[in-house]
């Protein structure tokens, strides 16, 4: 594992003190998205299909830290979009660092290298930067649709790296993904100072143009049991940015249920019901995101759109807690690697889930008629959409 002491340490101390209050719903990560506008349009991607006036949205640097204040979880992750597009992101962060809380701030890294030379970041044991690469050159700029991003990435890992940055390698694979390749990658990955790998299959986005390239979890789980056996074959020490029992469950050895409240979802909507995959409502506060969401009708057996998602937002937590109740499970993992060989675990039953529910244009109407947005800019943006890339 590549989490520091102190991480871990606080993160254990704060999951314990939940326990000890007898909490059994809790955040564990704080996904902090103040905006939905990006510089890419990755084909794989479903969260920038919204109307330019929406894109155009932004949580306030107080909006950020009020939910921040509101959630009080030891980790925030600032997704998007690209947060680096946003004018205030170096004060939210350094206000979130103040605070003592472990930032990840997620990006492509486009601009990670214009902002490194402006000095708008300091390093900090509780700020790190998780850049998006999705494999090797050819792989990553087919996955984000730009020639040119893989090198753009890397240069920037490295400077941030020289600077004395904590920095994460955050990758997705999809069905295309070829585990030799993977496995080159990872070992690329090793090379390049970051302190470990942030690895997950891709969410089936049901707004992404595309939908072929979605892993079903049995394809997850052969793909990662490929992967890891040839990292033991090859005897190569991949450091990963995860529990020991999350790369298990996603090679098919744990059965693990969804734990959507771990990571709740904070964005220009509001606080997004069920989690930061999947919206289907927003609440206007913490408080009431936590108390009022169904949460029992939510995760892989239960709801459709959940069928395949085996995604760190959700089951990351669910490992997490796993490795509190039983260290001694943990530990034997991560000592022994993750096993490729034993008969995988039987998977959740799907054949009670409840059908799904399409709600998209039922809540950018909402939000477009809300007091958001002036009536100018609700009439500019009616049935806009874009893919546009903002330098």
């Amino acid at each position: 594992m590549a989490v520091p002491l102190i991480q871990q340490f606080r993160v254990g101390s704060y999951i314990l003190k939940q326990k000890l209050m007898g909490r059994q719903r809790y955040p564990l990560v704080l996904m902090l998205e103040p905006l939905f506008q990006c510089n890419l349009a990755c084909p794989g991607c479903g969260k920038i299909d919204y109307p330019k006036r929406i894109l155009e949205q932004r949580l306030s640097k107080e909006e950020c830290l009020e939910a921040v204040d509101e959630c009080g979880a030891p980790m925030v992750s600032i997704p998007g979009g690209e947060p680096l597009l946003h004018k205030e992101i170096d004060e939210i962060v350094a206000e979130i660092v103040a605070r003592k809380k472990f930032v990840y701030l997620c990006t492509n890294a486009l601009l990670l290298k214009k902002a490194l030379k402006k000095g708008k970041f300091k390093p900090s044991p509780y700020l790190t930067f998780s850049v998006h690469l999705d494999g090797l050159e050819e792989e990553h700029d087919e996955a984000v649709d730009m020639k040119g991003g893989f090198k753009l990435a890397v240069e920037a890992i490295e400077m941030a790296v020289e600077q004395g940055f904590r920095v994460t390698v955050n990758a997705t694979l999809f069905n295309n993904a070829e585990p030799e390749r993977v496995a080159e990658f990872f070992d690329y990955c090793m090379t390049l100072g970051a302190e470990g790998i942030t690895v997950s299959p891709g969410y089936a986005y049901e707004r992404a143009p595309e939908q072929e390239h979605f892993l079903n979890r049995q394809q997850t789980k052969t793909i990662f049991r490929d992967v890891f056996r040839l990292g033991k074959k090859r005897e190569r020490k991949w450091v990963f940015n995860q529990s020991s029992l999350y790369l298990d469950f996603l090679a098919g050895n744990q059965q693990y249920e969804c734990t959507p409240w771990g990571n709740p979802t904070r964005n220009v909507f509001g606080w997004q019901k069920p989690c930061y995959l999947l919206g289907e409502g927003y609440a206007g506060s913490f408080k009431e995101l936590m108390e009022d969401t169904d949460w029992d009708s939510y995760g892989t057996g239960k709801y459709e759109k959940c069928a395949n998602c085996m995604v760190h937002c959700g089951y990351e937590p669910t490992a997490v807690d796993d490795t509190v109740a039983h260290p001694l499970k943990a530990f034997l993992r991560m000592v022994r690697g993750i096993e490729t060989e034993k008969p995988m675990v039987q998977d959740l039953d799907l054949s009670n889930q409840r059908p799904a529910k399409y709600v998209f244009e039922k809540q950018v109407d909402a939000f477009m008629n809300d007091a958001h947005m002036p009536d100018a800019a609700k009439r500019d943006g009616e049935g806009e959409s874009t893919e546009s890339r903002v330098a």
